[in-house]
């Protein structure tokens, strides 16, 4: 071949060359050039479009998210009940005498299998052996507790199994004239607005009884 004939086929070559290159750069009929490589996915996902987002997905189990409020009233919880005799621990701690003045706190809390429930009111106390009997009189307060000076009305007291009530009982240790009172060895409980009377054991000398408004327990 002579070197006028190589000097006519380089730029042939090289324009059949760019003709291919142009071929392959061309649209592909669908706006995409062909060639274009294509972002590997993994076969058979999706991401799921602004329409999709919080719903739940066949095979993920994850529930449905959970609409806001449409202002729809909600049913209020039911109210807690009173409490019944039956539902009740009732125990007594002595408290400190101070100034010829006696006390116990009577104290009620419910028993393991119980719901919570509530009490208000005075409970009823009577004493037991030892002297005479003597009926507690109601009182909002006295030397020994009850009721702050401000408030006269009695609380509602929730009872659960974290929250107790107390009630103070309290009397005089001795008379009008200076004589020691009898010294009582029990007293009988009856908690508010029930019917069932517990017998407690516990020391109180006194001539006069009287009972103040269950509180929550401190």
């Amino acid at each position: 071949m002579s070197i006028s004939t190589v000097k006519y086929l380089v730029p042939l070559g090289s324009c059949v060359v760019l003709a291919l290159a142009g071929c392959a750069g061309g649209d592909d009929g669908q706006g995409k050039a062909a060639g274009t490589s294509a972002v590997p996915t993994s076969a058979g996902t999706r991401v799921a479009g602004p329409s999709e987002a919080g719903t739940s997905h066949a095979g993920t189990n994850q529930p449905t998210m959970a609409q806001p409020s449409t202002g729809e009233p909600v049913s209020p919880l039911p109210p807690i009940p009173p409490c019944v005799g039956s539902q009740l621990i009732i125990g007594v701690e002595k408290m400190s005498p101070g100034a010829g003045h006696r006390g116990v706190r009577v104290r009620f809390s419910v028993v393991g299998a119980s719901g919570a429930c509530v009490l208000a009111g005075y409970p009823g106390v009577d004493t037991g052996p030892g002297g005479p009997l003597l009926h507690a009189e109601r009182t909002l307060r006295g030397y020994m507790g009850g009721l702050p000076a401000d408030v006269d009305t009695p609380p509602t007291v929730v009872l659960d199994h974290d929250h107790n009530a107390e009630a103070v009982v309290e009397g005089g240790a001795v008379d009008a004239e200076g004589n020691q009172c009898s010294t009582y060895t029990g007293l009988l409980v009856t908690a508010p607005n029930t019917t069932d009377t517990h017998a407690v054991s516990t020391t109180i000398d006194t001539c006069t009884l009287s009972v103040h408004p269950v509180t929550a327990a401190q």
